[in-house]
């Protein structure tokens, strides 16, 4: 079974936390205007004569320009396995080169919570207000639903033929989350701005993810 990728969005629907390990094709960056610190660690859109490559996203809780031994390595896998959303390999140019065809981070985000309130009014029509929506399959991935009691959604995706775990985005919840947002006096937890991504919250949820027994296997 492969994990493929965490979002976390707060009350206002917005994403505030992302992070990926087995993703086949990088996620795009958004534009400049849609920059929203504190959410990944994605380069930003490269403009007319900009070079992308020299604008990689740092915490919100540093001023560093370059990496040290002690980051979190970025996990995003370049041409090997499935997509997570459509099952298609990366396409590639004339040059030989993979083509980064997907939506931009924050259309992803739209459209990954979109699907969640989407399912979610429509278990709640078909089977009535004690049904929860945790998870759905489709042929390429499955995804997997955990609300907080403060309407913060943890929505983790996975290859189709996992079981549910939606007992693994609760423990993120009341461990690194918990430990490293809720009881930091620097993350603003209710901001429209910001995100809640820092070093700690973020190493955490690696390790944590990379030591279940499932992971890419």
């Amino acid at each position: 079974m492969t994990i493929y990728s965490l979002y976390i969005f707060d009350r206002h629907c917005e994403c505030v936390y992302y992070q990926d390990w087995h993703r086949t094709r990088p996620v795009r960056p958004s534009a400049v205007a849609n920059f929203k610190p504190g959410v990944h660690r994605l380069p930003l859109a490269p403009t007319s004569g900009t070079d992308a490559s020299a604008n990689v996203r740092e915490s919100i809780f540093s001023n560093r320009t370059s990496t040290h031994s002690g980051d979190v390595p970025d996990n995003r896998v370049g041409a090997n396995g499935p997509s997570v959303m459509n099952g298609l390999g990366p396409r590639t140019g004339a040059g030989g080169t993979a083509q980064n065809r997907g939506l931009p981070f924050d259309e992803e985000a739209k459209l990954v919570y979109g699907v969640v309130l989407s399912m979610k009014n429509m278990v709640k029509k078909l089977s009535g207000r004690d049904e929860l929506f945790t998870s759905y399959r489709t042929p390429a991935y499955k995804l997997h639903l955990f609300e907080t009691p403060t309407s913060y959604r943890f929505v983790l995706l996975s290859d189709p033929s996992a079981d549910s775990l939606r007992f693994v985005l609760r423990q993120l919840y009341t461990g690194p989350f918990v430990d490293y947002v809720v009881r930091n006096p620097v993350v603003q937890m209710d901001s429209r701005t910001e995100g809640v991504d820092n070093d700690q919250f973020r190493a955490a949820i690696d390790r944590h993810i990379r030591g279940l027994s499932m992971f890419g296997t």
